[in-house]
């Protein structure tokens, strides 16, 4: 019974250092700040698509790795040595495990995925710069109209 308060324990502090370590980030990967266009303003405008750029996107970690990861390595830990010992290598098991699962989750994200940066010169003047997952049959100087933040052809 106490093996098993020990590890309840060790998951509780495992999981609220760990939530310190997750990315609250809900600004978009290309901000208008790092663009030099205008991207503020109306949700519909019409225009020519200027130019078309593959970037990666970077993948998202949630966590989880980090938290079964611990969880793993304090259940393996905990079948390690007696009294103390065994109390000891239960929080080493669930640090290192952790740690190990954390590594592989973010070397999963590190792969990110494919986005379109397409670049596009409104009728009124002004630049747009909107990135989307696809291109489809888009391409540069065709006529587009943009709709809440995606383009499509007119």
């Amino acid at each position: 019974m106490n093996a098993t308060r020990t590890i309840a324990a060790i998951v509780v502090a495992s999981t609220a250092v760990l939530s310190g370590c997750a990315s609250t980030s809900t600004s978009p990967y290309n901000s208008p700040s790092n663009t030099g266009y205008n991207t503020s303003g109306a949700t519909m405008g019409y225009g020519t698509i200027d130019s078309i750029q593959v970037v990666r996107a970077p993948g998202q970690t949630s966590g989880a790795g980090a938290v079964i990861g611990g969880l793993v390595g304090a259940l393996a830990g905990n079948q390690v040595g007696s009294g103390t010992g065994r109390t000891a290598a239960t929080v080493a098991g669930a640090v290192g495990g952790a740690a190990i699962g954390n590594k592989v989750e973010s070397n999963r994200a590190q792969n990110g995925q494919d986005q379109y940066q397409i670049s596009v010169r409104l009728d009124n003047g002004d630049y747009r710069t909107v990135t989307q997952d696809s291109v489809y049959d888009l391409r540069v100087g065709n006529r587009v109209r943009i709709v809440d933040g995606r383009v499509y052809r007119y």
